[in-house]
């Protein structure tokens, strides 16, 4: 019998039934190949995500990838056998911000798979065709299943508009910080620096193209030119705005804990800093990521550490909040 993951309420999971849902007219029915466990996951587990981002109960699963096998009137039929990714965020379509591509900032109102709506913690997923990415037809949808987490980060990379033969910099070593690194190889720095916490992130830091690596606790430059941040911890705001030359790009991602350490006004008007923040990815952040990835520009698979069954959601979450230094990407196999 067919399963899928349903969170009833903080700590409380069981498996229950599936049925495929037949699409409507505009959608496509989506056979799931794997899912990531990011730390949001793990926040619905432990009901610690904030107020209106999260409906239980709910099947978790906004990071994934899979086979179109149905479409509902009005979808391209020529869906129907490729391998696609699809965007979380479900939005109006008609809101001015919804036209002007900033879809994760839909005046509606939040709505996303895996915390709002039916995810992919199941063997099939049906959501709006319009959501979905085609891939190439050689795709690994194995390293596909990690496309969300790197749309996030391209949205970051857009938004610090990095040149060739700038001084650029990432903050954090996880899955993110791993995706930063790439998208800036992308752009022919001059240099590229990874700070993070652990020695052992150097050598993956430096498979992906960084030329530089230092822990927080060592000197650290003050002339980048560009600096992404993904950690998300209590200070990772200030280290990185702290690599800026005056007049660099800073772009923060992660969310850190209530009480973290702020970024001095003074010192970002002083210096003249420009900040932007992401939440999630829009249209242009995906196509980008999918581009990247069809070209071999892009290689999520060094990021996977284990791949579980479905029935092992709780042994994810466990691994995801373990802190173990081999625990990297946790995907489930439905």
């Amino acid at each position: 019998m067919s399963t899928a993951v349903v969170v009833e309420a903080p700590g409380q999971h069981r498996l229950v039934p599936h049925e495929p849902r037949r699409p409507a007219a505009g959608e496509a029915l989506v056979r799931v190949h794997a899912v990531g466990i990011c730390g949001s996951d793990r926040e619905v587990y432990q009901g610690n995500r904030p107020e209106g981002y999260v409906r239980y109960p709910l099947t978790p699963g906004h990071e994934w990838s899979g086979t179109v096998t149905a479409v509902g009137d009005g979808a391209p039929a020529s869906l129907v056998g490729r391998k696609v990714v699809g965007e979380g965020f479900r939005n109006c379509q008609v809101c001015d911000r919804c036209h002007a591509g900033e879809t994760t900032l839909c005046t509606a109102g939040y709505e996303e798979t895996g915390f709002t709506r039916p995810g992919a913690m199941a063997p099939t997923l049906t959501l709006p065709a319009r959501l979905l990415h085609p891939l190439p037809d050689g795709a690994d949808l194995t390293a596909a299943a990690l496309l969300e987490p790197a749309a996030c980060i391209a949205a970051a990379a857009l938004k610090a508009r990095a040149v060739p033969g700038e001084r650029v910099a990432v903050v954090g070593t996880g899955t993110l910080g791993m995706f930063a690194v790439q998208f800036l190889k992308a752009a022919s720095p001059a240099e590229l620096l990874v700070v993070g916490t652990r020695d052992d992130r150097e050598a993956l830091s430096r498979r992906f193209g960084a030329t530089d690596f230092r822990t927080k606790d060592r000197p650290l430059p003050d002339d980048c030119d560009v600096v992404i941040e993904t950690a998300g911890s209590a200070d990772a705001a200030r280290t990185a705005a702290g690599l800026l030359r005056r007049g660099g790009r800073l772009v923060l991602t992660g969310i850190p804990a209530p009480g973290a350490d702020g970024l001095d006004p003074t010192g970002l008007v002083v210096r003249q800093l420009e900040v932007h923040t992401v939440f999630g990815a829009p249209p242009d952040a995906w196509a980008h990521t999918v581009r990247m990835f069809g070209a071999g520009l892009l290689d999520p698979l060094p990021l996977v550490t284990h791949e579980l069954p479905l029935a092992a959601f709780p042994d994810a979450i466990e691994l995801v909040g373990s802190g173990d230094p081999k625990v990297g990407k946790v995907l489930l196999r439905p």
